[in-house]
């Protein structure tokens, strides 16, 4: 019996190493994100989206998101903190037949250096975004399209409540070169 013990408790503190596998973070998927605002060790944070690890994070969190959603008042917005332009809208669609058509067929786009804007605002239903990542000196870019699918705003105290859906998919390779559906 004591020799049991022992081999169960040696096996429950030994890593699992060979059975694990490692794990690659999806490159495309369907999220939501909103603006409400928590508090917790000290600080105020919201989720936001971080592409490369394809999951929600918080704005305290390291690495941060890549996107923030936020409100104005009148129209719901894209944010990043990666200090540069990071959004370029591709198209605005009559119906969500229509924009994920365009999303699917976005396979590379060609966009100049005085296209992107700093924040992607209106965002609507039916929109094709681009997100650029990364630093203006890391020379390390990477990219995301974004779909939006559908969004919500209320008002709030303090600020405005904003909600947005959106289909995405990354490329982390540093081209804007998206593999087809």
């Amino acid at each position: 019996m004591k020799k049991i013990l022992i081999t169960v408790l040696i096996a429950a503190f030994l890593p699992a190493g060979s059975c694990k596998k490692d794990e690659t973070p999806a490159t495309r998927g369907t999220v939501t994100i909103d603006n409400k605002t928590s508090f917790g060790s000290g600080t105020y944070y919201v989720y936001g989206f971080l592409f490369s690890e394809a999951r929600k994070v918080t704005t305290r969190d390291m690495p941060r998101p890549d996107v923030t959603v936020d409100s104005d008042g009148t129209n719901l917005l894209f944010m990043t903190e990666n200090e540069r332009d990071s959004f370029r809208l591709f198209g605005k669609y009559d119906d969500a037949s229509s924009a994920s058509a365009a999303f699917n067929n976005l396979t590379a786009p060609t966009i100049a250096e005085n296209e992107w804007q700093g924040l992607a605002s209106p965002l609507e239903e039916n929109q094709v975004w681009i997100y650029r990542a990364g630093s203006r000196t890391s020379g390390n870019d990477h990219y995301a399209k974004i779909r939006i699918i559908s969004t919500r705003t209320e008002p709030g105290d303090p600020k405005p409540f904003a909600e947005c859906t959106f289909e995405w998919q990354y490329q982390s390779d540093g081209t804007l070169t998206f593999p087809e559906k």
